[in-house]
């Protein structure tokens, strides 16, 4: 039985992938400081004899007894609202807990993958966003805690693998959704169906025209789940190429949760708050054989069905 660590493995997507992992028949450790992932995601494999669980922070030393095949590091706050909130955890996250994590790998022999974000790409002057281009990120805006520590987070992972042939995987993930997202997590998908769910008003910033790409978690997890087996190193898009305004997606949840005193509200764009988001997924349809199963609307059906039980009225 091959053994893997998830780090991060009590968010949305990390619990996402121990289902996954658990499924293909791996013993999976978990690993989650808690400050932004819940226990209640992954309550359910805790009887399970091939899952075990280590609260602890990965900006710390990290240890794990026994032999390791796969590292997927996942751990770090992702939303907006986190990432204000928590600035030098992010920071840290990113640049010594992926520095621990490739230590781990090394000494254990393992695969590891990290989980870098199309915020490396920042506010892109190139649409849609392939691997090859750079980015346009303001390093010391409000997003840049996240965007640059995911940045050096691929620079010292590159450096790992060139430097001491560690086998490693980058996936740059692409806005993501469906069930155990967090209600409060400031992200636009839980922040819109709260709102619509409550009747209230659902915020619009700008004038809603900036545009997202939204990929179903089942549809990520599959393409993470293929890359680590892969034997390529090099960044790799997921998501969802489905492009929508903020506006359309206002009103397509709107049309779905039905509730007539929901409405829409507009408040001012944040600070570098990216205009254009859609993934160019040609390398993971090539490389993969990867692309996106599930439709907006599909997806949207599955989640809603989750926040009406979380959503507090």
């Amino acid at each position: 039985m091959k053994r893997v660590l998830i780090t991060g493995a009590a968010g949305f997507i990390g619990s996402h992938l121990c289902d996954r992992f658990i499924k293909e028949g791996y013993y999976v450790i978990g690993m989650d400081n808690l400050i932004t992932g819940n226990l209640q995601n992954i309550e359910h494999l805790f009887a399970l004899e091939n899952f075990e669980f280590y609260h602890h922070d990965v900006s710390k030393f990290v240890h794990v007894p026994g032999e390791l095949d796969y590292i997927l590091h996942f751990a770090s706050p992702a939303s907006p609202i986190d990432y204000l909130k928590m600035p030098i955890q992010t920071l840290k996250v990113g640049s010594l807990g992926t520095h621990n994590l490739l230590g781990l790998a090394k000494s254990k022999k393992a695969r590891l993958l990290i989980a870098s974000t199309s915020e490396v790409y920042g506010d892109p002057l190139e649409h849609p966003q392939r691997e090859e281009y750079w980015g346009n990120v303001n390093p010391i805006g409000p997003r840049g805690v996240y965007d640059e520590a995911k940045r050096f987070q691929e620079a010292i992972t590159m450096a790992y693998h060139n430097y001491h042939g560690l086998e490693t995987r980058i996936v740059r993930i692409f806005n993501t959704y469906g069930p155990r997202m967090r209600v409060n997590d400031g992200r636009v998908l839980p922040a819109f169906f709260s709102q619509a769910i409550r009747g209230e008003g659902l915020t619009v910033f700008g004038e809603g025209q900036q545009t997202r790409s939204f990929c179903y978690v089942d549809d990520l997890v599959e393409g993470i789940f293929r890359l680590l087996l892969s034997d390529y190193h090099l960044p790799v898009n997921l998501g969802n190429p489905s492009e929508i305004t903020i506006m359309q997606f206002a009103q397509e949840i709107l049309a779905l949760v039905n509730n007539p005193k929901a409405h829409i509200i507009y408040e001012p764009l944040p600070i570098d708050d990216p205009k254009q988001r859609r993934p160019d997924i040609t390398r993971a349809k090539e490389i993969l054989q990867w692309e996106p199963r599930v439709d907006r609307a599909e997806g949207l059906k599955r989640t809603y069905e989750y926040f009406k039980q979380v959503v507090s009225l």
